[in-house]
């Protein structure tokens, strides 16, 4: 039978791991938590230490991942996008300001400003970026 502090480890490498695939930095946080319970077991703790050692990591590095994405979504970005020039393409609904634009040698759905004329070959300039969608305005933003 396999020794407690020895399954801590191994679960922790393997949501470590597995974290990589995803990204989310939950599993790494209960990764970090299973290595913490694997280090109290090999220094000698009991297996409640080795418990409540690995909650009280998981349960608090939760809460921080969950904070950290809740400032993150809540600080606007400037990102590498913002600023660059995209190529206005057709309208998809001129009256809802959707349109395809051209952007890095793609079609992209975009929200036009109202200061854009919309004319197909018009200069725009992206002000933000919005999952994949682009804002784009013709002022190019400072």
């Amino acid at each position: 039978m396999m020794d407690l502090p020895l399954a801590w480890l191994i679960a922790g490498i393997a949501l470590i791991v597995t974290e990589l695939v995803t990204g989310t930095f939950y599993l790494l946080v209960l990764g970090i938590a299973a290595l913490v319970g694997a280090a109290i077991g090999y220094a000698g703790g009991s297996h409640l230490w080795q418990a409540i050692a690995a909650a009280v990591i998981a349960v608090a590095g939760v809460v921080w991942v969950q904070q950290y994405r809740k400032r993150s979504a809540a600080s606007p970005m400037r990102g590498l996008d913002v600023g660059q020039p995209a190529v206005f393409e057709s309208w998809v609904n001129r009256t809802a300001g959707q349109a395809r634009v051209k952007y890095r040698d793609a079609l992209w759905d975009a929200h036009v400003a109202a200061d854009a004329a919309g004319e197909p070959g018009e200069i725009l300039y992206v002000t933000a970026v919005d999952g994949n969608t682009l804002k784009v305005s013709k002022t190019r933003p400072a």
